[in-house]
């Protein structure tokens, strides 16, 4: 959901530098607080194998804002496979098409399938083997009441020369997620780095585009920023060099909402250090 694609001059004036971030941070608040931001999420159902009904009755599987049908319709898992089937006389939308009965992709295919009825969308979401439906409500009113994101100074000193070395085989690596529990998630790869003359490592799982995608924490977890770990996107990776520029580090949506999943920074991923860059947790 969103974007964390950026233009990141490699080179130039401060004030280009630090207007880059500037702009940043705006969509990254309009990420959270526009139109199926992370701030109108208002469900996550798991699903029950079999048939699940989905609605505003509250003896729904799957309960959805008041304001929706009583009942929208049925989703029903089967083996690999999940349906919905559209109650009659109910007008509902997927991917912007009227439809009855549907297969339905879920958000980690390349084109998931979103349905939409009036200003509620839904999506199926998959975690660790289990599916549920994600529920955003555009007519949320908190998404109004988000305060401004609050950010340390831009600090040049957090912005590094680093290498990715990319692991001969990706490797799997415990990590603890929203839970409390443990889930396996892949890495790639990790970047090095010098910080006050020593060099350490972070694991990387690389995306489609070459850019890098980070968990990590660092001495200001459980003080200034989000403790169980902040997210980081580099710039595609060149020739084995990248740009590791922590003023772009920020808290996963699980900080400021109870429907998302997240899988949190591994054990090597802490930095025995203050980063003093980056979002800062309001709690």
């Amino acid at each position: 959901m969103g974007s964390n694609k950026r233009s990141t001059p490699q080179s130039g004036s401060a004030d280009e530098y630090e207007d880059q971030i500037l702009q940043w941070r705006a969509r990254k608040y309009q990420e959270r607080v526009g139109e199926n931001g992370w701030l109108t999420l208002a469900g996550l159902a798991w699903l029950n194998p079999g048939r699940n009904l989905i609605g505003s009755n509250p003896m729904c599987e799957v309960i959805l804002p008041e304001h929706a049908p009583t009942f929208l319709g049925i989703v029903e898992w089967k083996g690999k496979t999940t349906s919905l089937q559209v109650a009659e006389g109910v007008q509902v939308q997927v991917n912007g098409k009227a439809v009855q009965k549907t297969v339905l992709r879920s958000d980690q295919d390349a084109k998931p399938s979103y349905i939409t009825w009036n200003k509620i969308r839904m999506v199926l979401h998959e975690y660790a083997g289990k599916f549920g439906i994600r529920i955003w409500d555009n007519q949320r009113r908190n998404v109004f009441t988000l305060p401004l994101l609050k950010w340390f100074p831009i600090n040049r000193d957090f912005r590094f020369n680093a290498r990715y070395t990319r692991y001969p085989e990706p490797r799997v690596s415990d990590q603890p997620d929203t839970f409390g529990g443990i889930t396996v998630d892949r890495m790639d790869g990790y970047v090095t780095f010098k910080f006050e003359g020593k060099t350490y490592k972070l694991d990387v799982t690389e995306e489609k585009d070459q850019r890098l995608f980070i968990k990590f924490r660092d001495l200001t977890n459980n003080k200034e920023t989000y403790p169980p770990s902040r997210y980081y996107y580099t710039e595609p990776v060149k020739d084995g060099k990248v740009i590791l520029d922590f003023n772009y580090a920020y808290s996963p949506p699980c900080a400021f909402t109870e429907y998302a999943t997240c899988i949190f920074a591994p054990q090597q991923n802490n930095l025995p250090f203050r980063v003093e860059a980056g979002e800062i947790y309001r709690g």
